[in-house]
């Protein structure tokens, strides 16, 4: 679809109010997140984001205004951390951004800015847009391109102390940053199942095609179950932060890994054809490519690994019955 396409998708879409991770229903969350990665991995981004941020006003104790499109805008390069100070009316914002999905999209994102203990902002980007600025020009692949994920430079931008989500760390150190860390998750289960929708429907059927379609499908159930068992223990231990962390990183694991493997025998299974012949597949496979790098590789399994040395399995609470 194209931007006004997925703009209107996406409006549509945020109407719906999904359950909070934690309260009881997160497997049922993981899972909507899931079919909304089915069905198109650019919304997906963008309205996990949404919900993400829904989330995370709610366990701040605060209310998301109806009916506006968020978005969470906290990726953060060493060095280049956006800076706060006090001004004429409460604060200033001042720096730059990478990786500002929904810019010139969004209505309102959460902005975390200052080095050590990073404070997590609510700014309304519908206000004082002379204030910041977007930069397009650094993205330069089609995949994603929908989104308007960009620079954003903001040049004295105002807010207030009632702007501000929580305390100084308090986005990074809660249970509920690792609980959120599932949502992109799912989206990439979503892709990656998307693909294996796509290889079902085709008419190849000699016994090396046969196999990996077997091996894809075998992914497929993998990824649900994953997600499936993660938000039972979510909902089981909805405070304890060392297994939310764990938790996160072992789930952005175990999908990076099955949806890597179902993106190699695709093309495997059927050639060339589905990503130079076929724009949505070719375009599906290179997004999910792309969003599987927000997993953060070996250095998450060197992290895994401490805590799996600092916590044996033994002394961890028994997984929540089924």
């Amino acid at each position: 679809m194209n931007r006004t396409e997925l703009l209107a998708r996406l409006r549509a879409l945020i109407k719906e109010e999904l359950p909070l991770p934690g309260g009881g229903q997160t497997s049922a969350r993981h899972n909507r997140l899931l079919e909304v990665g089915r069905e198109d991995l650019s919304l997906a981004r963008l309205a996990e984001a949404h919900w993400d941020a829904v989330a995370i006003l709610s366990e701040a104790g605060m209310q998301a205004e109806p009916g506006v499109l968020y978005g969470v805008w906290a990726s953060e390069i060493p060095g280049q951390a956006l800076s706060f100070d006090s001004g004429e009316d409460g604060f200033v914002l001042n720096g730059a951004k990478m990786y500002c999905s929904g810019a010139g999209l969004i209505d309102r994102a959460l902005v975390t800015a200052g080095a050590d203990e990073p404070q997590l902002i609510d700014l309304d980007l519908r206000r004082q847009s002379e204030t910041f600025e977007f930069d397009h020009s650094a993205w330069k692949t089609e995949a994603f391109a929908e989104t308007n994920t960009s620079k954003a430079t903001f040049k004295g931008t105002r807010f207030t102390y009632e702007d501000m989500v929580g305390g100084a760390g308090w986005y990074l150190d809660r249970p509920g940053f690792w609980h959120g860390a599932c949502g992109p998750a799912a989206c990439w289960a979503g892709g990656a199942i998307g693909l294996v929708d796509y290889a079902r429907r085709q008419s190849r059927r000699d016994p090396h095609t046969k196999a990996h379609l077997g091996a894809m499908a075998a992914s497929a159930w993998a990824l649900r179950s994953f997600l499936e068992t993660a938000g039972r223990e979510i909902d089981a231990y909805p405070q304890n932060a060392v297994m939310a962390r764990v938790r996160a990183r072992t789930v952005r694991h175990l999908v990076e890994q099955a949806a890597t493997d179902i993106l190699r025998r695709l093309p495997r299974a059927y050639g060339p054809h589905p990503l130079v012949m076929d724009e949505k597949v070719a375009r599906l496979y290179q997004e999910l490519d792309i969003y599987l790098r927000q997993s953060h590789a070996e250095r998450d399994l060197e992290a895994l690994g401490s805590d799996a040395l600092a916590v044996p399995i033994k002394d961890q609470p028994p997984a929540p019955e089924i």
